[in-house]
C-alpha cells in the first residue's frame, strides 16, 4: 500500500526527488489562511477513553486514549485564539530539520478561539481523520473554515500514529506505529474503531445536544481517507465523505455520496482510486489539483514555504483556498441540501465523467 509509511520528513516535504533548500535564517510569520465564513469560530479540546479495548500499538496500554479538537461556530470571538502545538509535539515534528526551531509551529498564528459560547442551534457534524504520522492539528485551516460556515468539526487524534501528541497530565506520545511495513489495513480498521467511539461519545454527551444526528460527514487526510471510506461502510450514520490524496480500498458497495480530491498522480489510471470508483455507488466526484502534492491539502501547504521546507509548486494558500472551497461546496449540498458556488480554479480537472472509471453522479 502506497504510503502505508509516512515519516515526519515526508509528511512535511513531500516532494520527489527534492533535496532540501538552504533555510533562511529567520522563517517567515507562521500563520493560517483566515477562515472566509460569516460566523467567528471557537475551539475546544476533548479528552476521551475507550475502557473497552486495549490500545492496538502500546502493549502496556490496557485502553485506548483519544485526543479530540472540536471548532464551532461561535456567539463570539472571546477568549485567547487556540495554541496550534505543545512544544514537544513541534519538536517531533521537526526533528528531521536541525536548521527550523524546534518550537516554531508552536508560533502558528491561528483563528479560533478557545472556550468562546457555541452558536445556538443544531449543527451538522464534521468528523475529521488526519494522515499518518500528521497531528490533527494539520486539519486547523480546513476545520476553521467549515466552522466559520456553521460546522461542528471534531478532528481525532489517533494516538501512537501521530509524530507527537500532548495529553492533558503532560504526557507526549510518539508514532509507535511508524514501523517498517507496517499494515495499512490494520490502521484503517484501528481507525474505524476510534471514529465510530468519538462518534458515540459525542452524540451521548453534551455535544450531542449540539450536533444535527442527520447531518454527519467525514473528511480524512491520506490514511484519514482511507478510514472515512471504510467508516461509513460500518456507520450508516456518516451520510457522505471526503478522501482527500489517500490509497485506499473500497471492496463492496459504498452507496452515500464521496469525493476523490487528490494531487496530478491521482488522475484515472492510478491504482486504488481506479478500483474504488467502481464500489462508490452514490452520487460522487473524483478532482485532482495540479501542483500540489501529498501535504498540500492540509496547513502544511502554507507552514512549509514558511519554514523554508520543500513545497508543492501551487502556492500554498492557493491549494488551501481550493480545497476549501471543494469541501464546503460538496458538504453543503450533501449535508445541507443547498448549492453554494464553487469559483473554476484553472488547476482542478473533474475526472467523475472519465468514461474509463464511471458514470457521472454530480456533486
Amino acid at each position: 500500500m502506497r504510503r502505508t509509511l509516512l515519516t515526519v520528513t515526508m509528511s512535511l516535504a513531500v516532494v520527489a526527488g527534492a533535496a532540501a533548500p538552504a533555510l533562511a535564517a529567520r522563517p517567515a510569520r507562521l500563520a493560517l489562511p483566515e477562515p472566509t465564513g460569516a460566523r467567528p469560530v471557537g475551539t475546544t479540546d476533548l479528552y476521551l477513553v475507550d475502557e473497552s479495548r486495549p490500545d492496538p500499538w502500546n502493549p502496556e496500554a490496557s485502553k485506548r486514549e483519544l485526543l479530540v479538537s472540536l471548532w464551532y461556530p461561535a456567539r463570539k470571538a472571546a477568549g485567547r485564539p487556540k495554541p496550534y502545538m505543545s512544544r514537544a509535539e513541534s519538536a517531533a515534528v521537526l526533528e528531521s530539520y536541525p536548521d527550523v526551531p524546534p518550537a516554531a509551529l508552536t508560533k502558528v498564528r491561528t483563528h479560533a478561539r478557545v472556550g468562546a459560547p457555541v452558536r445556538p442551534g443544531r449543527l451538522p457534524l464534521v468528523l475529521m481523520s488526519p494522515g499518518f504520522s500528521f497531528p490533527r492539528a494539520t486539519l486547523t485551516s480546513l476545520a476553521e473554515e467549515l466552522a466559520s460556515r456553521g460546522y461542528l468539526v471534531a478532528a481525532v487524534e489517533h494516538t501512537y500514529e501521530s509524530a507527537g501528541t500532548t495529553f492533558p497530565d503532560g504526557r507526549t506520545t510518539t508514532c509507535l506505529a511508524c514501523v517498517k511495513g507496517q499494515d495499512g489495513d490494520k490502521v484503517a480498521k484501528s481507525r474505524v474503531k476510534d471514529m465510530r467511539f468519538v462518534l458515540d461519545e459525542l452524540l451521548d454527551g453534551r455535544w450531542g445536544k449540539v450536533a444535527d444526528r442527520s447531518r454527519i460527514a467525514m473528511v480524512g487526510h491520506s490514511m484519514g481517507g482511507y478510514a472515512a471510506a471504510q467508516t461509513m461502510l460500518a456507520d450508516t450514520r456518516i451520510k457522505a465523505g471526503v478522501n482527500l490524496d489517500g490509497t485506499f480500498k473500497v471492496e463492496q458497495p459504498l452507496d452515500r455520496p464521496f469525493m476523490l480530491v487528490g494531487t496530478a498522480k491521482h488522475a484515472p489510471g492510478y491504482g486504488s482510486w481506479d478500483a474504488a470508483w467502481a464500489n462508490l455507488t452514490g452520487q460522487k466526484r473524483w478532482i485532482t489539483v495540479a501542483g500540489t502534492d501529498h501535504a498540500a491539502f492540509v496547513d502544511y501547504a502554507v507552514l512549509r514555504p514558511s519554514l523554508g521546507l520543500p513545497a508543492q509548486e501551487l502556492d500554498g494558500a492557493r491549494a488551501l483556498k481550493i480545497t476549501r472551497a471543494h469541501l464546503v461546496g460538496f458538504l453543503d449540498r450533501y449535508l445541507l441540501g443547498k448549492d453554494s458556488t464553487v469559483e473554476d480554479y484553472p488547476e482542478v480537472t473533474d475526472h467523475s465523467s472519465d468514461e474509463s472509471v464511471g458514470r457521472l453522479d454530480p456533486a
